[in-house]
């Protein structure tokens, strides 16, 4: 099994596609005017609009309604990257914390109120995990 990519349901698709170039410095594909994808090094960003939802199961997704999923980005320098954030991110939830586990985070929600973590491991034990699962992909 292969995790690909994560859905975000969405009544304004190319307000979160902007959003999510902004903050990741990726560029969006657009299969058509209700889905795009942001291919991120590990996994892929999946946005599509409420009119996709019939497709799968009518009424099974309901935008800007998620209370329990944080979708987490690695990044080079978390405290560089809030500081390119500041007018791109207008709800920042927290700001760069160092947690138990040796990440420092950067919690902020996305235009629709989706949680969105970046983080860099800081750590050497962090630091060690995501090296060897950068490895662990490369073979």
């Amino acid at each position: 099994m292969e995790f690909v990519s994560i859905r975000i349901i969405t009544g304004d698709v190319a307000r979160l596609v902007e959003f999510y170039e902004r903050a990741t410095g990726a560029r969006a594909t657009w299969a058509t005017e209700d889905f795009a994808e942001l291919d991120i090094a590990g996994a892929t960003l999946a946005i599509a609009s409420t009119r996709t939802v019939p497709l799968f199961a009518p009424g099974s997704a309901r935008p800007a309604d998620n209370h329990s999923v944080i979708t987490e980005f690695l990044v080079d320098d978390v405290d560089r990257v809030h500081q390119n954030l500041t007018g791109c991110v207008t709800d920042f939830v927290a700001g760069p914390t160092t947690m138990p586990w040796g990440n420092r985070s950067l919690l902020f929600r996305d235009p629709d109120g989706n949680l969105v973590n970046f983080f860099t491991p800081v750590t050497q034990a962090a630091i060690e995990k995501f090296a060897r699962r950068h490895h662990a992909q490369a073979d």
